[in-house]
């Protein structure tokens, strides 16, 4: 009975410690909400001079995560969003989001804290609306022991999601959000 019950849980902790990828199976597809007016949400690319492990950008999908965050939390304030597309209707609100800086060493909460920093602006009709600036990081809250580098991370992606979203709602310039 004993070691049955310490197989459910060492396959329940494997389970957490696992890095989830999410497909894109609909990421390119308009998504119907409950605002106004229409959200383009370029593809998010990682800055080319910065060092971001391979494993990382490979493995733990950070860029199409961030996008759904971002879509997720923003759907209230649009009628359509858009991702993963540069066209879109003339008058859309355009969001362009790099994300600048990923540390996050193998190992899950035992290799320190995991932190994603982005940048990005809003515009419309070609002029910028605003700027800002983001940082998040974990140490994997509870059971963070339990769980490996991309959960972490997708943790920070996650609330970096619903920063950015907030934000867009009364956009301004040079804005430091999250934990910067």
């Amino acid at each position: 009975m004993m070691k049955l019950t310490y197989l459910v849980l060492s396959v329940f902790l494997l389970g957490l410690s696992g890095c989830a990828s999410q497909g894109s199976k609909s990421a390119s597809q308009p998504i119907q909400t409950s605002g106004t007016g229409t959200l383009i949400i370029k593809p998010i690319a990682f800055k080319d001079e910065s060092y971001i492990r391979g494993a990382v950008k490979e493995e733990c999908n950070l860029d199409g995560k961030l996008s759904q965050f971002i879509k997720e939390n923003a759907a209230r304030n649009y009628a359509t969003i858009l991702t993963d597309t540069e066209a879109g209707p003339a008058d859309a609100k355009v969001l362009t989001v790099t994300i600048d800086e990923v540390q996050g060493a193998a190992g899950g909460a035992w290799s320190g804290p995991k932190i994603v920093t982005i940048t990005g602006t809003l515009t419309e009709n070609g002029k910028e609306l605003g700027d800002f600036k983001a940082r998040r990081y974990s140490g994997g809250g509870m059971f963070g022991a339990y769980k490996g580098t991309c959960a972490i991370l997708g943790r920070c992606v996650k609330t970096l999601g619903r920063d950015v979203a907030e934000w867009m709602m009364h956009p301004t310039a040079k804005a430091v959000l999250g934990d910067l």
